[in-house]
């Protein structure tokens, strides 16, 4: 288990460049399958997620290559098909490998997916998209078994503008025979960014960023290198951390009309907000005011976001709605929030936000990725010391998260405990002498390899 030390009440000024997108990378980083070669990425982040895509890559038969900042992935002698089901349940995004899987080889083995619990998330629209391309589906018991002949370009109507079903449509289209039409499609920068890096390698997709996306069949894709989007989430993450404790800061390579509705909302919340090309600056008011919000698929309001957003809010003025459309269990981090002084009431889909003065610091935990976020925020602007317990699930999400915030201003450190009983001090002094001297470099690297010198210790 980990968890972070926040001691509140330090503003953030200074600037941060923003990482590489999450929820672009795992959709690319899957569609590597597709090419019978090799692949480069860049500026993909070292977090826990893009970690277990590599995993499962390997597993299938990858090579995966880390070095200097770039990825490079051989998918050449992928010789198996099923994604090992401890896997898709600890990580959602791995249902993307099914429509690489089934583009390339006709063929794909899964479970149901797992990942943070903030609603229901089935995949009924995936598999009806897989029937429309002549991909035989068979569900035995939470077990997917998807094969197909040949896979024929179709017209794909989706109930929902799901990303995942639209990324997994796509996929699963770029070698059909033919043409596939999905409309009602996803219309988030990360599709556009998986059609930028398809076309790159070969493929003839059209209408990312619309409701309607044409791709026409090719026969093989090309190797290629491509740098991945940034990640919008991260980026209107610092912007509320540093509206919240009255900061000002600048983000660095970040695409501004990726967070258009971020950005009028924090305006709204009368926050300053400068955009010049790749960079943002925010300055914050001395007090926020209070705000509406209803999530929606993109070009709305991000679900990601609201979490955050809330968080800000407890020390707003005035009194802030929510209104969550798209996950019905997302608010499971306000009784964590109200533990701090927060004062939020959950009604179904919507959560009121009455502003308090001040919140304080607590021992607290993250049920979910964008939940754990907000309670980071919380702890950054509370008066005393915040714990935050289960911050694995931050750690899926955003990378150096803790240096990131300290080279602003923040006092937040994070503790790695490896065991329950009096051992455990020993062992923590062990590992925070070593992690400070590796400073902030402190990587996975370190952190394993120090890992392995504390167990010797057993």
């Amino acid at each position: 288990m980990s968890s972070y030390i926040i001691e509140g009440g330090q503003k953030l000024e200074g600037s941060v460049k923003i990482s590489g997108s999450k929820n672009s990378s795992l959709p690319i980083i899957a569609a590597t399958i597709l090419n019978a070669g090799k692949t480069t990425l860049y500026n993909v982040p070292n977090i826990q997620d893009t970690q277990m895509m590599y995993k499962i890559l390997e597993i299938l038969g990858a090579k995966v290559e880390k070095k200097n900042g770039k990825i490079k992935i051989d998918t050449s002698k992928i010789e198996k098909f099923e994604i090992p089901p401890d896997l898709m349940h600890k990580m959602r995004s791995s249902v993307i490998l099914a429509g690489a899987l089934l583009g390339r080889y006709k063929k794909a083995i899964f479970s149901y997916p797992g990942g943070c619990d903030i609603g229901s998330r089935p995949i009924d629209l995936h598999l009806k998209s897989f029937e429309k391309l002549g991909i035989q589906v068979n569900q035995n018991h939470g077990n997917i078994e998807c094969n197909a002949e040949k896979i024929q370009g179709e017209k794909i109507d989706l109930d929902f503008p799901s990303v995942g079903a639209t990324e997994n449509a796509i996929l699963a289209s770029v070698l059909a025979e033919g043409t596939t039409i999905i409309t009602n499609a996803a219309r988030e920068p990360e599709i556009i960014d998986l059609q930028n890096f398809l076309n790159k390698m070969g493929a003839k997709i059209t209408g990312a960023g619309t409701d309607e996306i044409q791709i026409v069949g090719v026969k093989r894709l090309k190797d290629i290198s491509y740098n991945i989007m940034p990640d919008r989430i991260e980026a209107g993450s610092f912007l509320c951390f540093a509206a919240a404790t009255k900061g000002n800061i600048i983000l660095e390579d970040v695409n501004a009309t990726h967070i258009t509705p971020i950005i009028n909302k924090l305006e709204e919340a009368e926050c300053k907000i400068e955009i010049n090309k790749n960079k943002i600056k925010i300055i914050a008011p001395k007090k926020l005011k209070a705000i509406d919000i209803k999530t929606m698929p993109f070009p709305g309001f991000p679900t990601d976001m609201q979490s955050v957003f809330a968080s800000m809010l407890t020390t707003a003025k005035g009194t802030s709605i929510i209104v969550e459309n798209i996950f019905e269990n997302r608010y499971k981090y306000a009784q964590e929030l109200n533990k701090m002084g927060a004062k939020i009431t959950v009604e179904g889909k919507s959560a009121v936000i009455r502003g308090t003065r001040k919140l304080y610091g607590a021992d607290v935990k993250a049920t979910d990725l964008r939940g754990g976020a907000a309670l980071v925020l919380a702890g950054l602007i509370a008066k005393g010391k915040t714990q935050i317990d289960n911050i694995e699930y931050i750690l899926r999400g955003y990378e150096k998260l803790d240096c990131k915030l300290r080279n602003l201003g923040a006092n937040i450190k994070i503790i790695w405990i490896f065991c329950k009983n009096y051992r455990n001090i020993v062992f923590f002094l062990i590992q925070y002498i070593l992690e400070f001297l590796g400073g902030e470099n402190f990587d996975k690297t370190t952190k394993r390899r120090n890992w392995q010198f504390i167990q010797s210790f057993k």
